[in-house]
């Protein structure tokens, strides 16, 4: 220990001196004062033990001073050559073409070369070090030489670079006045520093833009060498209808002067010039082409005959990505010529074989009785049965808006399942009666599995998640072969099926590609599983496997109707299944050939919209009579106005005797032996312009399907799902 007498803060030359002090003292008082125990002595013991302790204090202090000095030293050195390095590499990134800017892991601005903020001189000094990351893009947004992407403010830009911000990389392209373009290259460092680099490709941009000017040019001359060289005629309008572009072979086969087809030409005014020349083919009208024309959303694609004189033309018209249409005029007189004297011979050559093999038509007349009968019985049957099914359906539900009392509302709510039910069951008899007619019932095309895939989750995924099960979608998407509605019909069964059977666990559709050209589709379940003594017999009509489903839940058709459905399509369906383990089905597809038109996925049921508050007119024309009263209490109901019509003649008569045009058009197809409903709707926006208007019908035949596409009509089946009806109505009030 130090002695109390020493500060251990002096010099240790101040210390020694003190310590010689002390022990001269000491010295003294050893000669004056002598005791016989020696005191004296032991005190001079004492002082040289604390001169011993002083010297190897003073070399200890002495060599952590030569250690101090020497980091010092070094200290010194390190600051030169860090300051050395920061000066290189200002240095060296003040010779980097591009802008650079280093900011810390607080969002500070560390550092900048010159470049940094090229094009915006009126932010530039204020880019300085300190500065914060939101303060840096605050000017940016707000500098005058930023060009905005259109409909977008400064505020908006500055929230959307932020957000962008919080990515390790990011890359993007701005533009800047007057005509300069910088690409923006953000990166994080690994301490979570930023780095930013600002690149002018501003001549990149330019030789491209010129570049793709040029290729424009040179297509436009190949299109346009390309009409003149074919033989087919060919117009091309815009969005508005009006005639771009067009070959002289189109005023060659529609007999049209030099000079009457001009650019800008309205497309009505070219049929209004066609109207007095030419014939449509059957099933078509000029009014039916003109709106065609007007169209707004997509266009299906129109397909027709005209005929001019002796001359016949194949008509063909699409829509373009652009919203515009081409229609294409290709002159098939010779072939139908052709076809023509083809039927004769054809005619004499049947009439032939026709004696040969009467015996033959009349065996297999015999074998094929039975079953058309049956199938012929079945589709009659459940027409019949959906009229009064409609009725009862309407009435049920304008009963269920009147009534207040819970117990009689959910009397009725359950009188409208039992019809719904019993609707399932119509529908699959109708399937299996349209399949009986084979291949004659599909009509196969490329099919896009994405969006029918997407639609078949939405609908079954609230099922599974009221039964506590888990429903997955994987795979992606393909372009497959097939018929639309009838594989959706497929996989609709397949999935219902998979719930209901399965209590706990969940149900997977998955995609998976076998080979190049096929594309297996699979539906798993972690349901019971089938035993194999049961797996072949679970396709035949009317068999339930351990008889659980009700006959509210089906009759036993659903796995009839996917297997006749994909042995007609030619897609190989296999069952897997081994009890307590759940159950596969696979269904092999074969893959379409990219690019096509694909078939579009049959219109799923849209949710319900609440019932229009605006007092509409609406004309119902219906022969049957309680289908005429349940709608017409139904719509009333909803606060409209109805007028009732058994027919044709009736409607018009009743529309022009009130002179007041409906609002809306409800017509039942089959009005009379030899009127329709879509001839009674033609009549009517002929006079009043074009009503919106649905056809009503049990007829769910691929003609009347086609026939109401064609006049832009669609169409509400029996029994009628008051939900579309709504939405129909809805859509017409909307319109004002």
């Amino acid at each position: 220990m130090t002695h109390p007498l020493i500060n251990p803060a002096d010099p240790p030359d101040r210390q020694r001196e003190k310590l010689l002090t002390i022990v001269d003292v000491l010295m003294r008082r050893v000669e004056q004062v002598t005791d016989e125990a020696g005191a004296a002595y032991a005190q001079f013991e004492r002082a040289a033990m604390l001169e011993d302790q002083v010297r190897q204090r003073t070399q200890d202090l002495e060599q952590a001073l030569d250690l101090l000095n020497q980091s010092n030293a070094r200290l010194a050195q390190a600051n030169r050559e860090t300051e050395a390095a920061r000066k290189d590499l200002a240095n060296a990134i003040e010779t980097v073409q591009e802008g650079f800017a280093l900011f810390g892991p607080d969002d500070v601005l560390v550092m900048c070369n010159s470049r940094f903020g090229m094009h915006m001189p009126d932010i530039r000094e204020k880019l300085r070090p300190g500065l914060r990351f939101a303060a840096y893009v605050a000017l940016v947004a707000g500098s005058r030489h930023l060009r905005l992407p259109e409909g977008t403010d400064a505020e908006a830009w500055a929230e959307r670079r932020m957000q962008r911000h919080r990515d390790r990389h990011l890359m993007f392209t701005v533009g800047m006045r007057p005509d300069h373009w910088v690409q923006v290259s953000e990166h994080r460092t690994r301490d979570g520093g930023t780095v930013i680099l600002q690149t002018d490709v501003s001549d990149i941009i330019r030789a491209e833009r010129a570049e793709r000017g040029k290729l424009l040019d040179n297509q436009a001359q190949m299109v346009r060498a390309t009409l003149d060289h074919i033989s087919q005629g060919v117009a091309i309008f815009d969005t508005s209808a009006r005639l771009m572009g067009w070959n002289e072979r189109v005023a060659e086969l529609l007999g049209l002067a030099r000079g009457r087809l001009r650019l800008g030409m309205v497309f009505d005014d070219l049929v209004a010039r066609l109207a007095r020349d030419v014939r449509l083919g059957q099933g078509m009208t000029m009014a039916t082409l003109r709106d065609w024309a007007r169209v707004t959303g997509r266009r299906a694609p129109l397909r027709f005959e005209l005929r001019r004189g002796a001359i016949i033309l194949d008509v063909f018209a699409q829509d373009m990505p652009d919203r515009g249409f081409v229609i294409s005029f290709t002159d098939v007189t010779s072939e139908r010529g052709a076809i023509a004297a083809l039927s004769r011979i054809n005619e004499t050559l049947e009439a032939r074989v026709t004696e040969r093999t009467e015996e033959l038509q009349a065996a297999l007349a015999d074998a094929e009785r039975a079953n058309a009968a049956r199938s012929r019985f079945v589709a009659a049957a459940s027409h019949d049965l959906l009229q009064p099914l409609s009725a009862a359906k309407l009435f049920v539900a304008a009963a269920r808006d009147e009534m207040g009392q819970p117990r009689r509302a959910e009397t009725l709510d359950k009188a409208a399942a039992a019809l719904e039910s019993v609707e399932i069951i119509l529908e699959a008899l109708l399937d299996i009666s349209r399949l009986e007619a084979g291949k004659a019932a599909l009509r196969p095309g490329p099919v896009q599995l994405a969006p029918l895939l997407q639609r078949l989750a939405d609908e079954f995924s609230h099922v599974a998640r009221e039964k506590g099960l888990r429903f997955r979608l994987r795979g992606g998407d393909a372009l497959v072969v097939s018929d639309a509605a009838y594989l959706r019909r497929i996989l609709q069964n397949l999935i219902g099926n998979a719930l209901r059977y399965t209590d706990r666990g969940g149900v997977l559709v998955g995609l998976r590609r076998r080979g190049a050209t096929t594309l297996r589709l699979e539906v798993v379940d972690t349901g019971p599983g089938i035993p194999r003594s049961e797996q072949k017999a679970v396709f035949r009509e009317f068999h339930r496997l351990n008889a659980r489903a009700s006959a509210s839940e089906g009759l036993g058709l659903g796995l009839a109707i996917v297997d006749r459905a994909a042995t007609l399509l030619g897609h190989p369906l296999a069952l897997h299944s081994m009890p307590g383990r759940g159950t596969r089905f696979t269904l092999d597809l074969p893959l379409a050939d990219p690019p096509g038109p694909a078939t579009p996925a049959p219109p799923e049921p849209a949710a319900p919209a609440p019932a229009p508050k605006r007092d509409l007119i609406g004309l119902l024309v219906e022969d049957d009579e309680d289908i005429r009263s349940a709608l017409t209490l139904l719509l009333e109901g909803w606060g409209h106005s109805v007028l009732e019509a058994r027919g044709h003649a009736d409607a018009l008569a009743l529309v022009s005797e009130i002179d007041i045009a409906p609002d809306f058009l409800l017509v039942d197809n089959r009005l009379s032996a030899s009127r329709s409903g879509l001839e009674l709707i033609e009549r009517m926006r002929h006079l009043h312009g074009p009503l919106p208007a649905r056809i009503i019908t049990a007829d769910r035949s691929q003609t009347l399907r086609d026939a109401c596409a064609r006049a832009g009509v669609a169409i509400l089946y029996k029994p009628i799902d008051t939900v579309l009806l709504e939405r129909f109505i809805a859509s017409v009030a909307a319109r004002g």
